[in-house]
């Protein structure tokens, strides 16, 4: 177990950063907010499920996505239409014309559910497709751009355009998603009230949980061989490829699965939230994403993590105290932090000269080639700084 955590942080201060941050979460601020304040945080922290994707997509491979609200959505419905189901029971909705129904498909003249919405009457199924449909469908989005080599800014343009696309579709079809409204009025998950107070508390530290299993799961992938090709391909593309590397399929890989997290950081906001809509899905929501994430530092899982929360936090704050003003206090704040700390916050971590693990420091040494012996690919990948054309 020591071994396996000294492969995760490579300084002494990366680790306490860690167990500091797993401390305000999990003790502090449960402890010190109510429950409304806390329902909030627990809110912004599904959106770092999609910043550790990025992170991972965007930081340490080198391919910015400018729709991962799409996955993200895609996660959330899952969960709400299963939720859906459960809270239009043939006795819930007698009032009906077609009970057993929900309600905007009522509303809609509809006599039946549709046959894609049967299988969702199934919470195994249903958790399943959290983590299949999104990864699925961005294997194949990824599959279909990369082997063509897409790439750099057409790939980010590519991704927008499906993030509008499928948020016009849900929109303009009321009848089979709710439409603009999206699935509203959800209750209960398996006759459990996620309404009350106590369900909040469960499921804010089901959420926190989740989502420090899912960094350290990624801090793992960041520091294993798979790691280091994610960012020799980042800096250096062609010489990965000419080294026998199928390019093409780790980044589909990659990109599928910073898309499986996503649609589980998405289910998470529902249950918390209690509803899903497309408005959470559309572009803009996809590039906020793409700004926590800059914000805390692309480079950085846990930094990354703080910038879905103090961004959002600032959004929170600023628009309850100057409701007029509050965009232009949030571009200021996302202005002066990428002019003055262009690694993000976490970048302030890295000047502390905290000591590295021996582990780690071992590791350094045996990728730093001799004076007599050529730089090999294994020693590429091991640069954190980003080439000039990554955007």
């Amino acid at each position: 177990m020591q071994l396996f955590f000294r492969t995760l942080f490579k300084t002494r201060g990366e680790a306490i950063a860690f167990g500091a941050f797993i401390a305000l979460i999990l003790i502090i601020l449960p402890i010190t907010l109510p429950i409304f304040r806390l329902n909030l945080i627990g809110k912004y922290l599904t959106f770092g499920f999609v910043a550790i994707g990025l992170v991972l997509l965007w930081g340490r491979c080198g391919v910015l996505s400018l729709g991962q609200g799409v996955f993200f959505g895609l996660g959330g419905y899952c969960m709400a239409m299963f939720l859906k189901l459960e809270a239009s029971d043939p006795v819930t909705t007698a009032i009906q014309s077609t009970p057993g129904i929900p309600d905007f498909m009522d509303w809609n003249q509809l006599t039946e559910l549709p046959a894609f919405w049967e299988p969702f009457k199934s919470l195994p199924f249903t958790i399943a497709a959290i983590f299949v449909v999104p990864a699925v469908v961005a294997f194949i989005i990824g599959w279909a751009l990369f082997k063509r080599r897409v790439g750099g800014v057409y790939f980010a343009i590519i991704t927008q355009a499906i993030a509008l696309i499928l948020s016009l579709g849900i929109d303009g079809n009321q009848g089979l998603t709710g439409g603009r409204n999206g699935i509203t009025d959800l209750r209960t998950l398996l006759g459990w009230d996620i309404r009350s107070e106590h369900a909040q508390y469960v499921l804010y530290f089901i959420s926190c949980s989740l989502l420090f299993i899912v960094a350290l799961g990624a801090k793992y992938i960041i520091n294993t061989r798979l790691g280091r090709v994610l960012v020799a391909i980042r800096d250096r593309e062609d010489r990965v490829r000419f080294s026998g590397y199928d390019v093409a399929t780790i980044r589909a890989f990659i990109f599928a699965f910073a898309a499986m997290i996503s649609g589980l950081g998405g289910a998470l906001f529902v249950l918390q939230v209690g509803f899903m809509s497309p408005s959470i899905i559309g572009i803009v929501p996809s590039i906020e994403m793409v700004i926590f994430t800059a914000v805390g530092g692309r480079l950085s899982v846990l930094g990354a993590i703080l910038g879905c929360l103090i961004v959002n936090f600032g959004k929170t704050t600023f628009s309850e105290a100057y409701p007029d003003l509050w965009l232009y206090l949030m571009g200021g704040t996302f202005i002066a932090v990428v002019m003055f700390f262009p690694n993000g916050l976490a970048g302030l971590l890295e000047k502390i000269p905290f000591r590295k693990t021996k582990l780690a420091a071992v590791a350094e040494k045996l990728r730093q080639p001799t004076s007599d012996e050529p730089e090999t690919l294994a020693t590429t990948p091991t640069s954190s700084t980003p080439s000039s054309n990554e955007h």
